[in-house]
């Protein structure tokens, strides 16, 4: 019985990622992008509370990860492809078919690594990624068509590059003063820069995916240099 209360809460993230395309479908972009917030969310307290519970199982894992593949890759990805995508006529599927694809290669890689991999996440997270694209709708601001399949492609990508994101547990991956502070100043100037307060929510985002970047260059630069 006790298995019921996380699983439910992995089925929620489902649910609210379905919400999220049809919101989509209906061109309410900011309920799909808060939909998809909210579906980390859940996400973020299915695995809490398998382990509170210690109920946690193989059936869990492989349902958190379908749920994560709709919630957080083929909702984005059709979310970018009716927002702004679909200017791009064949080229916009491909680009929304390449995130979704990433997500998928990503979920498969970290159900591999469990265990194998500690203290980081090989390559962005896939909520992390799939509420990049989400939140930035949230920003007011629409670029050209081909800038923003740049950006989608380049949040693809960095979902299944060996770029290491920190998982912020106190352990593994060392996050080095300047890549925080750079990371710090440019979340501060989003802040001031970004006027709608609803749309401050993608900055953590998008600033944890500029940390790991930036974390990881300098990591490999001290490698480097020893």
């Amino acid at each position: 019985m006790k298995s019921i209360i996380p699983n439910a809460l992995t089925a929620l993230n489902l649910v609210l990622g379905v919400f999220a395309i049809i919101s989509t479908l209906q061109q309410q972009f900011v309920y799909a992008a808060f939909f998809i917030v909210c579906a980390m969310i859940a996400d973020g307290f299915d695995g809490r509370a398998a382990r509170f519970f210690k109920v946690s199982s193989e059936f869990g894992k492989e349902l958190d990860s379908l749920c994560d593949l709709v919630s957080f890759g083929v909702a984005p990805a059709i979310l970018a492809y009716v927002f702004s995508l679909h200017e791009l006529g064949y080229a916009g599927y491909g680009v929304a078919a390449l995130f979704a694809t990433c997500g998928a290669l990503r979920l498969a890689r970290f159900n591999v690594n469990t265990g194998i991999v500690k203290g980081y996440f090989m390559g962005l997270p896939i909520p992390a990624g799939g509420c990049v694209i989400a939140t930035f709708i949230l920003v007011g601001y629409k670029p050209e068509a081909w800038l923003f399949a740049v950006m989608v492609a380049i949040v693809g990508y960095l979902m299944v590059s060996t770029i290491r994101y920190p998982d912020f547990k106190g352990k593994g991956e060392k996050i080095r003063a300047i890549p925080a502070i750079c990371t710090a100043v440019f979340a501060a100037f989003l802040l001031f820069t970004i006027k709608d307060a609803t749309a401050w929510i993608f900055i953590p985002f998008i600033a944890y995916v500029l940390l790991g970047i930036l974390n990881t260059l300098f990591s490999l630069f001290d490698t480097c240099t020893a």
